[in-house]
């Protein structure tokens, strides 16, 4: 009889769930006894982070064409970093990406 009343006991009181008041607490901090105070105390110090300098990569490189790969279309190209740079077979110079390649005849291969 008493081993039913502890078990239900504990089976009552795990099903408890505890609840945050809706109001904010005040805590005593260093002599602050209230939020305004509080707030009007605490100074937020920002620190100016550098940025690191953002790499600039040259428009015209040249690079051995061994290590070029080639695409699916022939055309060779080098990747620097996750820039890539296609042949010009005028000039045998590689140029950074630009949309102004796909109707230039020069980065196409030579047939």
């Amino acid at each position: 009889m008493v081993l039913i009343f502890f078990l239900a006991l504990f089976i009552n009181s795990c099903s408890h769930k505890i609840q945050p008041s809706g109001t904010p607490s005040v805590t005593h901090l260093n002599g602050i006894s209230s939020l305004s105070e509080k707030n009007e105390q605490i100074s937020i110090e920002r620190k100016e982070v550098a940025q690191k300098p953002k790499a600039t990569f040259p428009k015209v490189i040249t690079v051995n064409d061994k290590a070029a790969s080639k695409s699916v279309d022939g055309r060779l190209y080098y990747d620097v970093m996750g820039h890539r740079y296609w042949k010009n077979y005028k000039d045998g110079k590689y140029y950074l990406f630009n949309k102004s390649m796909f109707g230039n005849p020069d980065f196409k291969k030579p047939k």
